[in-house]
């Protein structure tokens, strides 16, 4: 279980162009495969050990998505199309500190705004949940950026929270 829970997370390390965790995780991923193998080795008549080590790799790569999505490394790019008028949307996403870029463009059923956002991954369930209260009926495309340069992107949570409490005292 370890094994491929590792393994999923150097492969995500790796699309992310994380260039020193990757091959840290890596090691210790064949670190533990070997100590797999080897006690298989030890008893190849024993299929306990085959199904065990089946059932591992199977709650591994469970396991390995769920950690993955909890520590959300990278940044995405969501693609907003809105029919209605974007601008309470476009106004409350840039006070929470997000760079937005907007467009004019037509779709099927006339004239749409695109909104255009790329943001860190672990801000994603915050954002969705901001345009589904502010404008619920627009059309989201959510895709992995492999590397930015520049841009806004809000300030820490952490930091607020701490100035936040600082200025109550």
């Amino acid at each position: 279980m370890g094994d491929v829970s590792l393994g999923t997370l150097r492969i995500v390390f790796i699309s992310q162009g994380k260039k020193k965790l990757a091959p840290l995780v890596g090691f210790f991923e064949i670190m533990i495969w070997l100590l797999a193998i080897g006690q298989i080795f030890n008893d190849l008549t024993n299929f306990i050990y085959y199904f065990a080590y089946a059932g591992g790799f199977a709650t591994g790569n469970y396991v390995g998505l769920i950690i993955e999505n909890k520590i959300s490394i990278g940044i995405i790019n969501l693609q907003l199309i809105i029919k209605e008028n974007p601008d309470e949307l476009i106004r409350v996403l840039k006070e929470k500190g997000y760079g937005v870029t907007t467009m004019t463009a037509e779709g099927t059923k006339g004239m749409v705004k695109l909104v255009l956002l790329i943001i860190k991954r672990k801000n994603l369930r915050k954002v969705l949940t901001i345009i589904r209260n502010v404008n619920p009926k627009a059309f989201i495309s959510i895709e992995q950026v492999s590397s930015v340069k520049g841009g806004n992107f809000p300030p820490k949570e952490r930091l607020h929270w701490y100035l936040y409490k600082r200025k109550k005292v």
